[in-house]
C-alpha cells in the first residue's frame, strides 16, 4: 500500500493539470529504506509529449545525485495519462526501472475529477496497490467532527437558573 500525505497528492495534481495536455512527471523522495513518500520533485517531461514521458537526462542525474547526497531514494515515480486511464502502458511497464518504487499515475482526461492510482512493477509484472492519503497537519488520533447537510446557522438553548 502506498501511504502519501494529502499535500503531495495535491502537489502531484496541480502539476499534471498545469503540464496538460503534455504528460507531467516527476518523484517523490524519501529517507532510504523507510518507504514514506516525503519530498516532492516535480520534473520536466523531456518528451513534451500528450501521450509518452521521459526524464531529461541531465535533470535525472542531477535529481538523484541529490537523492544520494541526501540518503533518500525515489519511493515514488509519478506520471499523468492526459486521455487514458491512470493505468501503466506498455511503454510505461518497459521503462519501469525502480523495483522498490510506487508507480503513481494521474489521469487527467477528465476536468473535474481526479483518477488516482498506484502500482508495483517489478520485472514487467503490474500489480495494483491501494493509496492511503494522510493529512499530516491533523493529528491522526484527534476526534474529527463533521456537519454533513448542516447548516451554520446558531442554535439558542434556553437554560433556567435553578
Amino acid at each position: 500500500m502506498l501511504s502519501i500525505d494529502r499535500s503531495i497528492i495535491d502537489a502531484i495534481v496541480a502539476h499534471a493539470r498545469r503540464d496538460h495536455p503534455d504528460e507531467a512527471c516527476g518523484v517523490v523522495a524519501g529517507p532510504a529504506g523507510s518507504d514514506t513518500p516525503t519530498r516532492h520533485i516535480p520534473m520536466d517531461n523531456a518528451a513534451r509529449s500528450m501521450t509518452f514521458y521521459e526524464f531529461d537526462s541531465m535533470e535525472q542525474l542531477r535529481v538523484w545525485r541529490e537523492m544520494d547526497d541526501r540518503d533518500e531514494e525515489p519511493v515514488v515515480i509519478y506520471h499523468s495519462h492526459t486521455a487514458t486511464e491512470a493505468y501503466p502502458s506498455r511503454t510505461d511497464v518497459s521503462f519501469a526501472g525502480e523495483p522498490g518504487a510506487h508507480y503513481l499515475l494521474v489521469s487527467t482526461r477528465e476536468p473535474d475529477t481526479e483518477e488516482i492510482r498506484s502500482f508495483r512493477i517489478v520485472d514487467g509484472v503490474v500489480t495494483e496497490e491501494p493509496v492511503e492519503i494522510v493529512d499530516a497537519a491533523v493529528d491522526p488520533h484527534a476526534v474529527q467532527s463533521y456537519m454533513f447537510g448542516q447548516s451554520p446557522a446558531t442554535v439558542d438553548y434556553e437554560c433556567s437558573d435553578r
